[in-house]
């Protein structure tokens, strides 16, 4: 195998797969990546950590078609350190390869293509949906995905496709943010229910980040495909019973309060810093016209913010875990927030004023 490429072209795709790329070394093969020319005018380079893998290519000058295995990350190092010019790739015996660029030179040990794991054939792709509409429904939803392992059918994203409208739901038992939008395609009878894991979340976001154009997606009976431009991105799908979210969401929240995001989010993040460490905990007490959020802690002191809201009704007090409320304002992108809640025990809603496409919910706490 021997190709030359801009250096431009190849670290942009190679930065790509490092998310792709597994980095506990339990099975070490899986820390490479698979270079792969068949043609005269371009090579395909392929990740996979046996859950999530993703192809993508670049333009290349091709003068001898081949394969080879090489380490990802060393590999990537090592094009992200040379000048802005060509680099020229040439496969020698033993599976080494010589790359060079310019006055530098480096020899890479690598492995033949039979060593590396066959990952799943791409379905047809059926659906097309805004590349920049998934990125933002990704943003609104991805962080509140459970942590704990154990909880298989939430260590995802639920992603519900029907009658011409989309839906991403995320829930850790103390949150839920359901974001939604419509779609110009008409799906017909396409109805798609999936749970779309955290890491293909995550690479799914970077994929997307910027993009213009749509996103093509397409499933067979254990995998989810998106594919964007050249790129593939393809991922299990995890098995189990989402929770029902309708059910979670508030429909007795009769108190409503408008807020400023960046002016909430400032005084939440204040008040925070005396917060109880292992707690976050926060206490928004609404009434006689004003917001205050306190926070205290036995160890470091306490925390008074006060904000003027429209409001005239019975006081209550609420808490909240901090981040919490937070992880929400970071990504609403509105200038005013609406607060919705009932008593100190049930869960309080969020979303922007006005709209009901983005809906966060969170459990209140207990506060000593």
């Amino acid at each position: 195998m021997r190709f030359s490429t801009p250096k431009a072209k190849i670290q942009g795709e190679l930065n790509l797969l490092q998310g792709v790329v597994e980095k506990k070394n339990t099975i070490p093969i899986l820390s490479n990546v698979l270079i792969e020319s068949t043609d005269a005018s371009s090579v395909s380079m392929v990740a996979t950590d046996l859950d999530v893998s993703m192809w993508t290519g670049c333009e290349a000058d091709v003068a001898e078609t081949g394969s080879i295995v090489l380490q990802a990350r060393k590999l990537f190092d090592i094009v992200r350190s040379l000048p802005d010019a060509d680099i020229s790739f040439n496969k020698e015996a033993n599976d080494r390869v010589k790359i060079t660029c310019g006055a530098s030179e480096f020899k890479l040990v690598g492995q033949a293509k039979e060593h590396f794991p066959t990952t799943p054939r791409a379905a047809e792709m059926v659906i097309a949906i805004p590349a920049a509409l998934v990125h933002t429904l990704i943003n609104r939803t991805h962080f509140a995905i459970t942590q704990e392992e154990s909880r298989y059918a939430l260590n995802g994203s639920l992603f519900h496709l029907a009658d011409r409208r989309i839906e991403m739901v995320s829930t850790d038992g103390h949150r839920l943010a359901l974001a939604s939008a419509s779609l110009e395609n008409d799906l017909g009878a396409e109805t798609t229910r999936v749970i779309v894991p955290k890491k293909a979340l995550g690479e799914l976001s970077k994929l997307t980040a910027g993009a213009e154009g749509d996103l093509q997606f397409g499933k067979d009976d254990n995998h989810l495909f998106f594919k964007l431009g050249h790129r593939v991105l393809a991922s299990r799908m995890l098995s189990g019973q989402f929770p029902n979210y309708e059910l979670v969401l508030p429909k007795g929240n009769d108190k409503l309060i408008v807020l400023n995001s960046d002016k909430f989010a400032q005084a939440i993040r204040r008040a925070a810093l005396m917060a109880d460490e292992r707690s976050h905990g926060v206490k928004l007490s609404i009434g006689d016209g004003r917001l205050n959020i306190t926070a205290e802690s036995a160890d470091v002191g306490e925390a008074r913010e006060v904000i003027a809201v429209d409001y005239s009704g019975d006081s209550v007090g609420i808490g909240f875990n901090a981040q919490y409320v937070l992880d929400f304002l970071g990504v609403v992108g509105t200038e005013q927030v609406s607060f919705e809640f009932k008593d100190e025990q049930s869960p309080a809603l969020l979303r922007p004023e006005g709209s009901g496409d983005y809906q966060y919910v969170v459990m209140p706490m207990r506060l000593l």
